[in-house]
């Protein structure tokens, strides 16, 4: 918070350097497409194979689920073989046959419009989880706490943290094959991120249409267990299943208990969750719904969501293998032809729709790298609308107490190593001096004294990187509505550009623009304090930028420079930052 007792503000310092502009050392290229030399040609990184952390240290590799659920299948089968024959086992399954009985009302049949939501919501879920996947991949840890701490990650698919002290969140990345990923590419989280919320909205939008559907026809009578004897008629159905003596299938009329449940999960519980875990993960809903966050945190929230994609994929596995194993012709007729008989007509449009997911899942990694913008930008008409939704939220104090403080906080960015940095560290900064200008009434250039000077913001937050880490910090500053009471921008000023002494992984410095309506909120600050010592080099000394309402990467460290402009159309690549030039990240990504 600010510190009313201290008052002074220092006399701007207008010299002949207050007012040149940093531009000229941005790169400003328009990047169209993804090359070998994207992001700095940073090199492929894999992973290896999925852990699950037990206890403090242990490490259990999810690849022995394999033979382990192999021999557990076949002592099921045994056990389940050897007791049906027991009369007690022959009168239970006599009792609950494997399908609760439907009220009379119930409808029959799958009509036409169930077999479209069936296509779209497979062919939706292909780009959905395939770009979640990519997104993963960014950041392959996951954690049961806000607090992103090494070794305290429950599950990951990347080696141990190194001791590196300045170990950064992007080099932890991993490369995905290009048929896994959507992109496979290293570091590719913002256009999988155009991927994975644009076609978001599109299932989303399908699985409305589906909920209205079901309860208007009463389909959703076949969805939902409406009586207890679901239980003991699915146990009945996987003592069937397991001794190989399969029970009847009746799909066009009734699901047997087993299917029951598994579209009840997927449908009412499976799905809602998808999307109440993803907006879990919003920096811009956690600021503002501030109960719910803190105790529903963004890493609690990414690691149930994970776990709602496990069970998609799951899902998917078996239902297709039983779909083809328990009468193929006729459930594809029953989904894809709404008729229950065993002729091919199903089947073949089964085989027309495969050819489209088929095509449609080879060509998409490749069309992601050759036209990035076209995906950018679709992405954006698709979840923009809901995205201007949280573009201009006032974040309050008064979350976040120093007990809530992270013992981690990851690094991230490229390091400065430039001369000028360099000399200037070697100080102590004792020379450094930050320039603001623009279109202002004051241009300054401000030494780290002078800024200490100014009225002392202090705050505690949660970061939220855009690979999934997060973190809580103390900072202590200068607020930016001190620097504009300082400056005083020009009615015509819009936007602030933040510099960076650091360079960019293509060349030319960081730079980020940030609207100048969030320069007043409460908590946007310059920081050159960090948990009550002076902000150290991989955290951004001497100053870094903190705009509470923004993804982690508009957050600019080592600052150097800031310029109030009418438009950022004007400055680098002309896309809002460095990240939005390069990396086809969005300007608005407050979601």
């Amino acid at each position: 918070m600010d510190d009313p007792s201290d008052q002074h503000v220092p006399a701007a310092d207008i010299g002949p350097g207050a007012s040149a502009s940093f531009r000229s050392e941005l790169d400003s290229t328009h990047y169209t497409s993804v090359d070998e030399d994207w992001a700095g040609h940073l090199p492929a990184q894999y992973g290896v194979a999925p852990r699950v952390r037990i206890g403090q240290g242990k490490w259990f590799n999810l690849l022995w689920l394999i033979p382990i659920g192999l021999l557990l299948l076949i002592i099921g089968i045994a056990v389940a073989k050897g007791t049906r024959d027991v009369p007690a086992v022959q009168h239970f399954i006599r009792q609950y046959p494997g399908a609760s009985e439907l009220p009379d009302n119930a409808p029959a049949g799958f009509p036409t419009w169930l077999g479209w939501q069936h296509f779209l919501n497979l062919f939706l879920m292909i780009f959905i989880i395939r770009s979640g996947v990519t997104i993963i991949a960014d950041h392959p840890r996951f954690y049961w706490t806000r607090h992103s701490t090494p070794g305290k990650d429950w599950f990951r698919i990347q080696k141990p943290v190194p001791a590196d002290p300045l170990y950064t969140a992007k080099q932890d990345s991993i490369t995905l094959p290009d048929g896994v990923g959507l992109p496979g590419r290293r570091h590719s989280i913002g256009l999988a991120r155009w991927w994975h919320l644009g076609v978001d909205t599109l299932w989303l939008l399908n699985g409305l249409v589906f909920y209205i559907l079901i309860f208007t026809t009463g389909q959703w009578m076949r969805l939902v267990p409406l009586s207890w004897d679901v239980i003991p008629n699915s146990i009945s159905v996987a003592i069937q299943y397991l001794s190989l003596d399969w029970p009847v299938e009746s799909g066009w009329v009734n699901y047997n208990s087993l299917q029951l449940i598994a579209y009840f999960v997927t449908v009412f519980i499976a799905a809602p969750a998808a999307l109440i875990t993803g907006l879990g993960m919003s920096p811009a809903l956690s600021t503002r719904f501030r109960g719910i966050s803190s105790v529903f945190s963004i890493q609690l929230a990414r690691s149930l969501h994970f776990l709602v994609l496990c069970w998609f994929v799951m899902f998917i596995v078996v239902h297709v293998t039983l779909v083809l194993t328990t009468g193929a012709l006729r459930n594809l007729n029953h989904m894809y032809a709404s008729r229950n008989d065993e002729s091919w007509v199903g089947f073949w449009i089964f085989a027309a729709s495969m050819v489209v997911v088929i095509v449609s899942w080879v060509a998409a990694t490749p069309f992601t790298y050759r036209h990035p913008r076209v995906v950018q930008n679709v992405g954006f008409a698709l979840i923009g609308p809901a995205q201007r939704l949280f573009e201009h939220i006032d974040s309050k104090p008064g979350r976040y107490a120093e007990k809530d403080i992270s013992p981690y906080f990851w690094h991230n960015g490229k390091y400065p190593e430039t001369p000028e940095y360099k000399q200037l560290e070697a100080g102590a900064f004792a020379n450094y001096t930050l320039r603001v200008n623009g279109l202002v009434e004051n241009p300054v250039e401000l030494s780290l004294e002078q800024l200490r000077a100014l009225p002392h913001h202090e705050q505690i937050t949660q970061h939220f990187c855009i690979q999934g880490w997060s973190g809580v910090a103390k900072w202590g500053g200068v607020s930016m509505q001190a620097i504009l009471d300082v400056v005083k921008p020009k009615p015509e000023a819009k936007w602030v550009i933040f510099y960076s002494f650091a360079v960019g992984p293509d060349g030319g410095i960081y730079y980020d623009a940030q609207p100048i309506e969030q320069m007043g909120y409460e908590l946007t600050m310059l920081a050159y304090d960090m948990n009550d010592d002076t902000l150290s080099f991989g955290h951004g000394a001497p100053l870094r930028l903190r705009n509470e309402v923004q993804l982690g990467f508009k957050m600019v460290k080592w600052i150097k420079g800031i310029e109030f402009v009418e438009h950022f159309s004007e400055v680098g690549g002309g896309l809002g930052g460095y990240n939005n030039d390069h990396e086809f990240f969005g300007y608005r990504q407050s979601i």
